[in-house]
């Protein structure tokens, strides 16, 4: 099943948290079809609080819903994540935002992500890698949920680093250190 992602940090080195994550759910036999570029994001609901860098991963995985939400809750555990108030400050941030057209109301899990059509940092990052897909409950694709969208909050590009090998040396080390 295909599925897309949300990662967020605003706590510590961001884009590296977010790699970090990314690089696990690789070891849980997720594979990492696309993912978006990282954007820097105004804090939403609660502000008084540290800016998150965000990035959208479209995933492919033979995992259910309910089992990808417990390796993703483990994933964050691993990564130092601590559940105290909502909306708050956090190491990371992983959220299952749309798998297919599945829909899915419990307790524990709500697909698609209940908020996904009023958040920018969401929407902005579905738009870059796929356009084109539907919100299976209100029947529109990204682009026009994006257009449609009254979320004001500031959305920007982070700038890509001017050399990638020193980022995948960063990202080995990291991977060397948790794993």
């Amino acid at each position: 099943m295909k599925y897309f992602l949300c990662l967020g940090s605003n706590l510590g080195n961001r884009g590296e948290n977010i790699s970090l994550a990314l690089v696990l759910l690789k070891k849980e036999a997720i594979k990492i079809i696309k993912i978006s570029s990282l954007y820097e994001t105004q804090p939403v609901d609660y502000l008084a609080q540290p800016w998150f860098y965000n990035q959208l991963a479209e995933i492919e995985t033979e995992l259910s819903p309910l089992r990808l939400l417990a390796i993703i809750k483990k994933i964050e555990r691993k990564m130092g994540r601590k559940r105290a108030l909502p909306k708050r400050p956090r190491l990371i941030d992983i959220d299952i935002i749309l798998a297919e057209e599945t829909i899915i109301r419990t307790e524990e899990l709500v697909i698609p992500h209940p908020l996904m059509e009023r958040r920018s940092f969401v929407l902005l990052p579905l738009v870059e890698i796929s356009p084109g897909t539907v919100h299976p409950v209100l029947h529109e694709n990204m682009k026009v949920l994006w257009q449609k969208s009254n979320d004001r909050s500031i959305v920007r590009k982070v700038k890509e680093k001017k050399n990638a090998v020193k980022h995948q040396r960063r990202e080995s080390v990291l991977k060397d250190n948790l794993l």
